[in-house]
Order: C-alpha cells, then sequence, then structure tokens
C-alpha cells in the first residue's frame, strides 16, 4: 500500500489520531513501501530527546579527543586555511599573508567561523588559530550530531543509525587527514540539509544551503536534487530559495565587486593543474590504495557499500513490484548527488587533493546509515539478510578506522594519508629559520606554501597568496573553456583586474631531492617525498 510522506517531527507524529505516540499499535512501512509490518516498540518523546542527546554529548566528546589526537599534525593546505583565520583576525584582512589581499579561499564559511573562533579565543590573551580549529571542530560535530538525531525522530530510525552516521564521519581516516580545511563542515551542511529535506523545512533547508554554498561552491550539486527531493520542498521552493539567497549573496556580492571574481581562484589554479602525472581526480583512490592500503579500504568502503544500498532500494522499489516510500527520497537523493559531485570532478579533470573526495564519502555513507537504520525496523528475514550484515560490515569499517587512527601512536606526527614534502615539524621549524633570515624581504614559494606562510609570517608568495600571479592562471583557464563555461567564468571575472602585476620577489626558495651542501638550506623528510632540501637562493635585481 502507498505510504504517505513522514510526518514533520515527533511532536507532529505524537499528535495525530492513534499514533500512539509512536507505539507498537501504529505500523511500520516497509523499507519501500510495501505490506507493513508491525511496529517494534518506537521510543516515547522524553526517550528519543534523551537519545538526542546522548547522542550530541557523544559526538561534542569524540570530536574533542580527536582534535586532540590530530592537533600536531595537520597538513599543508590546512595551513593556508589557518594563516587566513589568523590575518582575518587580527586584521582585519582577508589574505593568505599580511601583506597582500587574496581570493584563493575555497571556503569562506570556514574562514569565517576560524577567524571568528581565533578573535574571540584572542580575548583571552594569544592569537591562536589551532585552538580556533578545535571549537569549530567541536561545533561542526554538534550541529551534525543535531541533524542526524532529527533525521532518527522523522524517519523512526533505531539509534544506532544516527550513531553509525556520525561515528563514520569523525573517525574516517581520510576526512582526519584534512583536518583544518572545510572536511567537517560539509557532513554538516550535508545531513543539515538532509534533515530539513525529510521534514519538509522550506525555510531551514533554504537557510542550511545558503551555508552549504558558503561552505563549498560547488555543493550546489547537491543543494538542487535535494530541493527537488521532497513534496514539502517542492512547494515551498520559492521561500527555500529566498532563504538561501539571503544567507550566501552578500558574500559573493562582495567578493565579485571587492576582488573581481565571485568564484575562488581556486577555481582556476586547481583545473589548470589538471592531474599529479598520471593521477587525476577519477582514478586518485587507486593511488590512495596503493600508498595506503587500509587507510583507503576503511575510508572509500562505507561509501561503496552505499551505492550498494542505493541501488538495491532502487530495486526493491521498482513500480512494478512496491511503492516508494517517500520519506526515504531525499537520502537516497543526497548519496546519488554524491556519485553525480564524483562525476563532476573527474569530468574537470582536477588533482587528486584527498578532501575532494568528502563530499562523496559523506554523502553516501549517511545513505547508507538512513537506509540501513530502515531496514533494521523490518521483518525478520529482512534484517537477517539485509540489516545485520550492513551493520557487521560497518562496524569493520569503524574497526579498521580506529586501527589507523592510532597505530603509528597519538598523537599524531603526521596523518596517515599525507603527500607534502616536509613533515609537519619539520615546515614548522623551516618556516620559523626563514622567517628570520628573510624578515621583510618577499619569497617565492616553493610550491607547498601553507605551513611555511604560516610558521613564517613573512611575504611568501605564489598564486595563493599574490593575485599578480594567479591572473594569468584564470587567463589560461579562460583560453581553455569552451563557448558555455567561458561566456560564465568572463561573467564571473568581469570587474578582474588583469593588468595586476606580480608583488616583487628578492629570493626563491625551492625543493630538491637533495642533500644540504651550504648555508640558507634546510632539510627535510616525509614519507610520501623522501629526503629532500629545501634550498634559498636571492633573485638578481632586475
Amino acid at each position: 500500500m502507498p505510504v504517505s510522506e513522514a510526518p514533520a517531527d515527533a511532536a507532529d507524529l505524537a499528535a495525530r489520531p492513534g499514533s500512539a505516540r509512536w507505539g507498537a499499535t501504529r505500523p511500520l512501512p516497509a523499507l519501500n513501501g510495501g505490506e507493513a509490518v508491525p511496529a517494534e516498540a518506537a521510543p516515547e518523546d522524553g526517550s528519543g530527546r534523551r537519545v538526542a542527546a546522548w547522542l550530541c554529548g557523544g559526538a561534542v566528546l569524540l570530536a574533542a579527543a580527536l582534535f586532540w589526537l590530530v592537533r600536531g599534525a595537520l597538513i599543508d593546505d590546512a595551513y593556508i586555511t589557518l594563516a587566513y583565520a589568523r590575518n582575518l583576525a587580527t586584521g582585519p584582512h582577508w589574505g593568505l599573508i599580511a601583506s597582500e589581499p587574496a581570493n584563493a579561499a575555497t571556503s569562506p564559511l570556514n574562514i569565517l567561523l576560524l577567524g571568528g573562533a581565533t578573535a574571540l579565543l584572542r580575548l583571552g590573551g594569544e592569537v591562536d588559530p589551532v585552538a580556533g580549529l578545535g571549537v569549530v571542530i567541536v561545533g561542526s560535530a554538534l550541529a551534525m550530531a543535531w541533524w542526524w538525531g532529527r533525521i532518527a525522530a522523522a524517519l523512526r530510525l533505531p539509534p544506532l543509525a544516527p550513531a553509525l552516521g556520525v561515528a563514520l564521519v569523525l573517525l574516517n581516516p581520510l576526512l582526519l587527514s584534512s583536518t583544518g580545511l572545510e572536511v567537517l563542515l560539509i557532513p554538516a551542511v550535508l545531513i543539515g540539509m538532509l534533515a530539513a529535506a525529510i521534514r519538509g523545512r522550506p525555510v531551514a533547508f533554504g537557510v542550511v544551503a545558503g551555508l552549504a554554498v558558503l561552505t563549498r561552491l560547488d555543493l550546489v550539486v547537491f543543494v538542487l536534487p535535494l530541493a527537488l527531493s521532497s513534496a514539502a520542498l517542492r512547494r515551498g521552493l520559492p521561500r527555500a530559495v529566498g532563504a538561501a539567497v539571503a544567507v550566501s549573496l552578500p558574500w559573493y556580492a562582495w567578493s565579485w565587486w571587492f576582488f573581481g571574481s565571485a568564484i575562488p581562484d581556486t577555481f582556476a589554479i586547481k583545473t589548470v593543474q589538471r592531474a599529479f602525472g598520471p593521477w587525476s581526480f577519477g582514478n586518485g583512490p587507486l593511488d590512495l590504495l596503493n600508498r595506503n592500503p587500509l587507510s583507503t579500504i576503511v575510508s572509500f568502503g562505507p561509501a561503496v557499500l552505499g551505492i550498494v544500498g542505493i541501488i538495491g532500494w532502487a530495486v526493491a522499489g521498482l513500480p512494478w513490484r512496491r511503492v516508494v516510500r517517500p520519506d526515504l527520497v531525499p537520502a537516497v537523493v543526497l548519496g546519488t548527488a554524491g556519485v553525480a559531485y564524483y562525476a563532476v570532478y573527474a569530468r574537470l579533470g582536477v588533482p587528486p587533493y584527498q578532501w575532494y573526495y568528502v563530499p562523496t564519502l559523506v554523502a553516501l555513507g549517511t545513505s547508507l546509515c538512513v537506509l540501513l537504520g530502515v531496514a533494521l525496523r523490518q521483518r525478520p528475514a529482512v534484517r537477517r539478510a539485509v540489516a545485520l550484515p550492513g551493520v557487521a560490515l560497518v562496524a569493520c569499517f569503524l574497526a579498521g578506522s580506529v586501527v589507523v587512527n592510532v597505530r603509528d601512536g597519538v598523537p599524531w606526527k603526521m596523518p596517515p594519508l599525507f603527500g607534502n614534502w616536509s613533515t609537519p615539524d619539520g615546515y614548522a621549524t623551516i618556516g620559523r629559520q626563514l622567517g628570520q633570515r628573510v624578515g621583510d624581504a618577499t619569497v617565492i614559494s616553493p610550491g607547498e606554501i601553507g605551513a611555511l606562510a604560516y610558521f613564517c609570517e613573512c611575504s611568501i608568495v605564489d598564486a595563493f597568496s599574490d593575485r599578480g600571479r594567479a591572473v594569468p592562471l584564470i587567463e589560461a583557464r579562460l583560453a581553455a573553456a569552451g563557448p558555455a563555461t567561458r561566456a560564465l567564468l568572463e561573467l564571473n571575472y568581469r570587474r578582474l583586474d588583469r593588468d595586476q602585476q606580480p608583488r616583487p620577489a628578492e629570493y626563491r626558495l625551492i625543493w630538491e631531492a637533495e642533500t644540504v651542501t651550504g648555508p640558507d638550506q634546510w632539510s627535510s623528510w616525509s614519507p610520501s617525498a623522501g629526503s629532500g632540501r629545501f634550498r634559498l637562493e636571492a633573485i638578481p635585481a632586475g
């Protein structure tokens, strides 16, 4: 029999005649509609609140513990974000280095939150963006857990489903290896949009959708399908659009006016890079698998299982067999959009930066946990054949994640997935000594700039910190674009000052796979690059 959309929330359900407050007298729909089966005793409203409280409390404690684990082992790109946050908190100034404005922050919301947290903590004395990062991590985990609680209440999922969903995000080695970037904001906003879609809240959806495109503009790949996945959202689409525009437009309008581009310069920088040798985004997981088998398996495994779950849901809901349960459509759409996101990035041909995979992993993992939660409420045959094996596999992935996260000791000295030229401690030492050596002079970066800029606190430049060096890459991206894409990019860059010149530099820092042989050189080592050196050379006048 057809199943109507899920009620907006527990209170709405409890108020309906005969609902018995989620009790056993109300039949529970099957996974894809079909014949209803008797429900297990569902929690009272107070029990639901207690479950949500435990979920949020556990997420906060786990996030705090994981921040302690990773805070000394941040990758180079994380320090780009932290340098932006420090300059915003102390400036206010939007840029990687204090001497130049820049538009290479992919996640404006992450910078704004980090800068705000750093500024608040600054009232207590020291400027510490890493401590601000801890605040943002814990806050993101809390928001994610709270929205998971709303999803569980609306769909009447057992507590195990949201607990698995939160754990799959927080313990994922790939996400932890990218801490400092927007990798926890992404799951927070994706799960927030899913909660609003399932509960049929157009304005709430619009607000979170606005935050999503401020987290990463490319998350619009998720916004559009989710906005159409629920009948209530479709009816309230004008309100959802209005809320999303009100939240996101001020930033993008300011960026377009002030920087000459609404989209960050990283779009041009990364798409011009194309690949790292034979490895691009599309085949990048194979490279990760070759270099870090266990870390890659436990990071990507739940997403693969999520694809299997979505296919199974679709097959079970074929029109000539069953009626698709409407309140599950947003969860399936989220996972499907995760696959579409992967396809879009593969088509763009960008390098396989590990954090680029986070939206897909989170979307598919979330869909998986929702479907497993629904399956756990089905008749015993479904539980034995589908739910329990799925939960067992997820438990194996989580156990493997724990092993990966602790096997090299705690707290981390470097992440399990790491591709920089020097360790975090090595970069900190080199950066501080470089700052003392060059003073107020300008240095051209060797190619990795984040940690050096953060610890050097000097004028170190490349396309990420100097708009004059970004303009040629923007022009190259425009030249390579097709007619439709080029027209859109030309509109975006209409106000760009294309006559900006690179900041004059007195020094150049070079990384080489050689040993130290003289002054102004620093040795380096990392698992991916091996032994090498950073060599500072003066640039002749003129």
